[in-house]
């Protein structure tokens, strides 16, 4: 990575937000919208705001943790109800579900960026996201989100130096995705669905797991994580602590992914359509 070329960039970011009146963030807490959130702080002041989902796609420890984040920065923050889980074509989740739901979300966005008389709405999209299957992008545009990471040609691991360099704590946390994300296309998404995959990460991450995901495959789930942590699942006791609690979420099988963790696998089925 050039660090000079991410920070060039980071300038061309800082440039393009200024000409801004006003500019709210769609928030999760994340790497990306972390640092979107403190770049637009330092450029605008007092012009921005932050705005959070309530929604059983997103973790609660996640919004908990966007809520504090924000707390830091001093910016007002709102969070707000989402209802995508609703959405019959969400809900289906065929492959263009992310489209339904960035939609939804869009138009509660822009609702309340009219009652706050705010002029830009933003999502932390970056350039490394053209290289994934993304239709949740495609609505954001047309509902006019900008993506100003995308636009100043910011990657993943540009965003993490430049975290990093700004001393925010973010810089290293762990990517998320939304909960759906743990469930295979063509399969109903249900509350208890999420609920149950957010109660069995929870509990791998209080184990110790920083980087995973539980894929909920009905009666098995499939763990994916960091290769470094695959042996640590055979040792003895934290294995039957783990089965022991996967089953009493409602899992008959518990399997450990030897690939180890791989973002966007899911998406594997959708190959040639993208």
């Amino acid at each position: 990575m050039d660090k000079n070329s991410a920070n060039t960039k980071k300038e061309k970011l800082i440039n393009k937000l200024r000409e801004m009146p006003s500019l709210m963030i769609a928030f999760s807490g994340g790497v990306d919208s972390s640092f979107l959130l403190a770049v637009a702080c330092k450029a605008l002041k007092d012009r921005v705001l932050a705005a959070t989902a309530d929604s059983s796609t997103f973790p609660l420890r996640e919004r908990q943790e966007a809520v504090e984040f924000a707390k830091v920065l001093g910016v007002e923050h709102i969070i707000f109800r989402s209802g995508e889980s609703e959405i019959p074509e969400f809900a289906a989740n065929n492959p263009d579900r992310c489209y339904h739901c960035k939609k939804a979300l869009s138009v509660s966005l822009k609702k309340i960026a009219e009652e706050k008389g705010i002029s830009h709405i933003a999502f932390a999209a970056n350039t490394d996201d053209l290289t994934d299957y993304r239709p949740g992008t495609k609505a954001a545009e047309e509902m006019g989100i900008i993506s100003p990471l995308m636009d100043a040609g910011l990657n993943k691991e540009e965003i993490r130096f430049l975290s990093r360099e700004m001393g925010l704590s973010t810089w290293d946390k762990p990517s998320m995705a939304c909960l759906a994300y743990r469930i295979p296309y063509g399969t109903v998404i249900t509350a208890d669905k999420l609920k149950t995959v957010e109660e069995a990460e929870d509990f791998l991450f209080q184990m110790g797991f920083r980087q995973l995901r539980v894929r909920h495959h009905g009666p098995v789930a499939r763990i994916e994580a960091a290769r470094t942590d695959l042996p640590s699942f055979l040792e003895e006791d934290l294995r039957t602590k783990i089965v022991k609690r996967f089953k009493e979420l409602g899992f008959k099988h518990i399997s450990l992914d030897l690939e180890g963790f791989v973002s966007g696998s899911m998406n594997r089925s959708l190959q040639d359509n993208y």
